[in-house]
Order: structure tokens, then C-alpha cells, then sequence
């Protein structure tokens, strides 16, 4: 029998996951198999306990799961718990460990990009469970953060809790107030959209609003992979800014997942090939 892994989510179906690892199982001559793990929000617990009951050597997990299956595990590292969402877990023998491999992900993603963050200003855009990955991973890099989030009341949780953490002043803004969002972006380096709007089948829609003019000085970086050309990136490319696509943070964050499932250094090339087909 081959050793399972897989993706947790609702939906899960646009996951570019599975081709990229069962590529990398392939490359490697690892019996090894990784699945589509739908799982409605009502099931998470049973979904995680179902991991360990049927021998899987762990899984991803992504929207909306990322914080809610933190109450099934066993353990929970440090830097998970800081951050307050799970997106990677490990079966150790029976014990089911929640790691969060999303921080060091998009710094490695924004390095290989050609974008320094370190001292960096930064506007996030979003406040769920990849935004606060982002954030951690900023303030760990020591960046000045604004996060504008439609809900404020989130945003000033996440600024609070991360703030604090890192003992940095984390501002906040509301999405809508065009005014305030346009000031931060003429003072930031960076612009990241750390929210799933944009993504297919609604490629066609927006975070940002369309008052809000995107400086040519600014990087911008999408999570979201599924097109690789959101409509942020098509704008900010009008601007004159620079773009890098969500692709890259989902290589590099699959890929701590990889080693931490398997002991083994995970294949970069192959991976991004399988991506880059997708």
C-alpha cells in the first residue's frame, strides 16, 4: 500500500497541490500518493482524527481550515500558534503535529522574486490565516506592516496579537477608505494581497478598489495562483509596478511540507515543472 498524504479544503478542487507533490513522489521513486481531501466546515475534527485512523502521514490545509483544525491536534508548533492557523500536518507515529510552513514559504517566494523584505514597508491585504503568515513573516523580517481588511475589528486583532508578539506597531485600515489605502501605498515597497478574491471562477474581481491608484515604485505579490494573471496583477502591471505571482509561495511552502512528512529534500525543479504545467 502506498503511504497517503493529501489537501484538506472546501473547495478543494483548484489545487494545484497534488500534481506537484505526486510529481515529486514520482521523481523520487517514493510509493507515495497525494489526494483531494474535501471536507465540508461542519467535518473538520472528524477529517483530522480520520488522518490518523487511516494511517495518512499527514496533510495540508486550506481555506477556510487553517485555524479551525488547531482544537483536533495533538501538538501544535510555536510558530503555528503565533501565527494562529495550521496549513501543514504531520502523523509522527500516531501523534498529529500542525505546523505552518506559509511564512517561510512567501519569504522564500519573495527572495526568489528578487524582492528584499527585510526593513521593507508593507501593506497586506487581508486578515484570515495566509495574511496572518504574511504578517509573522514580515514583522519576523523585521518590515513596517499596514494590514486593510474589510472588517476592521479582524484587522485590529491581527495587528494586536502579531503587534505584540514581535513588539512592532502593526497599523490598520478599512479596505473602503480609499484615501487612507491610496497614502499607504504611496509610502510602501510592497504591496501583498493576501485575500482570495481574484481567484477563478471570479477571476475577474478586484481587492483593491478601483479609486485606489498602484504607484509603478511598488512590488506587488498575489497569492492567489489560480489564474496566474489576477485582475490585481493585470492592474499593478498597467501601473508600471512589479508583480510576482502566488505560484511561487506555493512551491516553497508544499516543499517544508515535503521534507517534514518525508526526511527527504524535496525536488525544487521537478516541482515547479509540475506547477508550471498546471
Amino acid at each position: 500500500m502506498p503511504t497517503y498524504v493529501g489537501i484538506m479544503g472546501w473547495p478543494v478542487a483548484h489545487s494545484r497541490s497534488p500534481a506537484m507533490h505526486n510529481a515529486a513522489f514520482e521523481a523520487l521513486g517514493m510509493d507515495w500518493e497525494y489526494l483531494f481531501l474535501p471536507v465540508a466546515p461542519a467535518h473538520v475534527d472528524d477529517a483530522v482524527r480520520g488522518l490518523r485512523a487511516l494511517g495518512f502521514a499527514g496533510a495540508n490545509v486550506t481555506v477556510p481550515h487553517k485555524q479551525a483544525v488547531m482544537s483536533a491536534l495533538d501538538r501544535v508548533t510555536v510558530e503555528a500558534r503565533a501565527i494562529g492557523a495550521v496549513n501543514t500536518i504531520v502523523n509522527r507515529d500516531g501523534v498529529l503535529e500542525g505546523h505552518n510552513t506559509d511564512a517561510i514559504g512567501f519569504l522564500r517566494a519573495l527572495r526568489e522574486g528578487g524582492f528584499e523584505p527585510r526593513d521593507c514597508r508593507a501593506v497586506v491585504l487581508g486578515a484570515g490565516g495566509a495574511a496572518r503568515a504574511i504578517v509573522y513573516a514580515l514583522l519576523a523580517a523585521r518590515a513596517t506592516v499596514t494590514v486593510a481588511n474589510r472588517t476592521l475589528s479582524r484587522a485590529r486583532r491581527l495587528a494586536d496579537e502579531l503587534g505584540a508578539l514581535f513588539r512592532a506597531h502593526v497599523s490598520t485600515i478599512p479596505l473602503n477608505a480609499v484615501q487612507a489605502l491610496e497614502a499607504a501605498l504611496a509610502r510602501a515597497d510592497l504591496l501583498v494581497n493576501a485575500t482570495s478574491v481574484g481567484m477563478a471562477p471570479h477571476a475577474d474581481a478586484c481587492p483593491l478598489p478601483e479609486e485606489v491608484a498602484i504607484p509603478p515604485s511598488l512590488t506587488l505579490y498575489e497569492t492567489v495562483y489560480t489564474p496566474r494573471e489576477t485582475a490585481l496583477v493585470a492592474r499593478a502591471r498597467r501601473a508600471g509596478a512589479t508583480t510576482i505571482d502566488g505560484l511561487g509561495m506555493l512551491l516553497h511552502q508544499g516543499a517544508v511540507a515535503f521534507e517534514l512528512w518525508t526526511g527527504t529534500p524535496p525536488p525544487l525543479d521537478v516541482m515547479r515543472r509540475a506547477l508550471e504545467a498546471q
